[in-house]
């Protein structure tokens, strides 16, 4: 969430800024500004009158003491007078309070600076490219059906038990999943990160301080009987740990990762695109969350960057990374880079992973904040990162491995797999 004293501080640039990302609601600028003024226009006038009011309170008591009976009457009539103009005041001031919370929370997250302009994912910029596409045999398969043809991994019977986008991973298939989460945790924890096992249920709070909430409610399942929801990332229940946490700036980055099924509904995701493994309502992720110090944020997001990229080149997998649109970021997002994985059998570019620096929006939704050696509250920063999803990362390995043997498996993954080859 944006913070109020920064919109009505720099209207200009907000707005400016906002134009980047084509938002199409920017009168709400002003509202959430006009909202802001009545807001505070009613506090002044409350603690004018309850000034008053107390003032009253010790005249009363000093004309009685003296006597004055009917004096201290008087003022116990205007005293009377104030308590009604507070209450007034009391219920205009949640009527407002209410109005500008609904407003301020539809605003998205300002764009960095760096962001560029655009409004779909064909504007986003192209930051690198590493390794060669490979040359796949003409009769190279798509992973769907080479997961039929060694029976790693079964649609159908997923359809049976749940429904679509809910594949069941059989043998080798599944012992693949296992060693690519344990790959990427033992690489996180071998950079710094701490594990943790977090709930997949979240609260409305926990989806409202990491900004799913009220913007994605139908993205995410939800729980009737007991009011929760399915994760959609692990950076929800990981990040609000820290919810309305006071931190230490020299604990800082705080860094911490974590493996969990994600459950994402996905409305209206048809055709080609989402076959097979290529979009699921159910996946594996290993993810990563950092809050760091204001100051080191953008370096600490480059940082994730390259950690991530890292783990594609030990997967020896082709792939490109992308610095997003204003058009084409996530909500609550100041800047994200996508790492995309080519796909040989498709002949496209698969994303598998999202680095976002959020800055204070996710924070000041948490109240994540720490005393800084000004002896000031300051609002920490924090960060997110796929590392990595599955889905796309199995679709790429039994496609780009494929050979007339069989599927090899990369070299980094067999120590956990326990096998060469999927054949």
């Amino acid at each position: 969430m944006l913070q109020i004293s920064y919109i009505r501080e720099n209207r200009e640039d907000v707005i400016k800024r906002l134009q980047v990302r084509n938002f199409g609601q920017l009168e709400l600028v002003d509202e959430v500004i006009r909202l802001d003024e009545g807001i505070r226009s009613i506090k002044t006038r409350s603690e004018s009158i309850a000034a008053e009011g107390n003032a009253a309170a010790k005249q009363i008591g000093e004309l009685m003491r003296q006597g004055k009976r009917e004096e201290a009457e008087e003022i116990k009539t205007r005293s009377g007078e104030y308590k009604e103009q507070l209450k007034v005041l009391n219920e205009e001031l949640g009527s407002l309070e209410e109005q500008f919370f609904q407003k301020i929370v539809q605003l998205p997250n300002l764009p960095y600076k760096d962001v560029p302009m655009g409004k779909t994912a064909e504007d986003n910029e192209i930051v690198l490219e590493h390794g060669e596409k490979p040359v796949l045999p003409e009769n190279a398969l798509p992973h769907w059906e080479l997961a039929a043809k060694y029976d790693i991994i079964d649609f159908e019977l997923g359809v049976k038990v749940s429904g679509a986008g809910f594949p069941v991973y059989k043998g080798k298939g599944a012992k693949l999943q296992r060693a690519l989460i344990n790959f990427f945790l033992d690489q996180a924890i071998e950079n710094g990160y701490r594990e943790v096992q977090v709930p997949i249920l979240i609260n409305g709070d926990s989806g409202f301080g990491t900004g799913q909430l009220p913007d994605k409610e139908g993205q995410m399942y939800y729980v009737t009987d007991d009011d929760l929801y399915l994760i959609p990332t692990a950076e929800v229940p990981v990040t609000n740990m820290y919810r309305g946490e006071i931190l230490k700036e020299e604990d800082f980055p705080i860094k911490n990762t974590a493996y969990t099924p994600c459950f994402r509904r996905e409305a209206g995701s048809y055709g080609a695109h989402v076959r097979g493994l290529n979009r699921l309502h159910q996946f594996d992720k290993v993810e990563l969350v950092q809050i760091v110090h204001p100051e080191k944020s953008y370096d600490v997001l480059e940082e994730m960057s390259k950690y991530v990229q890292s783990l594609l080149q030990k997967l020896q997998l082709p792939y490109r990374v992308l610095r997003l649109c204003g058009g084409d970021m996530g909500f609550a997002s100041a800047m994200t880079y996508d790492m995309e994985v080519w796909s040989g059998a498709q002949q496209r570019w698969l994303e598998v992973s999202s680095v976002s620096n959020f800055e204070t929006f996710q924070s000041n939704r948490l109240k994540a904040r720490f005393k800084g050696q000004d002896g000031k509250m300051h609002l920490a920063h924090t960060l997110n990162g796929s590392a990595l999803a599955l889905p796309r990362i199995v679709a790429c390995i039994l496609e780009e491995n494929q050979t007339d043997q069989g599927i090899k498996v990369p070299s980094v993954l067999v120590p956990y797999t326990g096998f060469e080859w999927i054949d």
